[in-house]
């Protein structure tokens, strides 16, 4: 698909309450060079993002206590993560849940279960290729 080196040095936070899910992502992002910090939920995940800067966030929509809309919306209204791209990922595919993530701020909406491809090319058009547009 493409170099490996182009993902280099990108910071990705992975939040899903499966820790199966958790461990795909961080492998898979991990192996094409990306650096990658995961959260189990909504909470969890606001001291990482701010701890890290990432420059791109995976949510899963259905978690306890703080689900991915919610978690999206108050990253979202941060004026420093306000760019941040974020895309959120369920085992539904349906026309509410995407509607509502649109709602919520979030840029991109992906299934479950995911590809390598899936992952990297969302990564690349969102981080990679805004880069060098800039």
């Amino acid at each position: 698909m493409s170099t490996e080196n182009e993902f280099e040095g990108i910071k990705v936070v992975v939040i899903d309450d499966s820790k199966t899910i958790r461990r795909t992502a961080e492998t898979l992002l991990k192996k094409a060079g990306c650096e990658v910090f995961t959260a189990t939920d909504g909470f969890e995940s606001l001291s990482k993002v701010m701890e890290c800067q990432p420059n791109i966030i995976f949510v899963d929509i259905m978690m306890p206590r703080l689900d991915g809309y919610q978690t999206c919306a108050l990253i979202k209204n941060n004026p420093v993560f306000k760019k941040i791209p974020i895309v959120m990922l369920s085992s539904k595919d349906g026309l509410f849940e995407r509607a509502r993530s649109r709602i919520v701020g979030a840029d991109h909406y992906m299934t479950k279960p995911f590809t390598r491809e899936e992952l990297l090319s969302t990564i690349k058009s969102y981080v990679v290729d805004a880069k060098t547009q800039s």
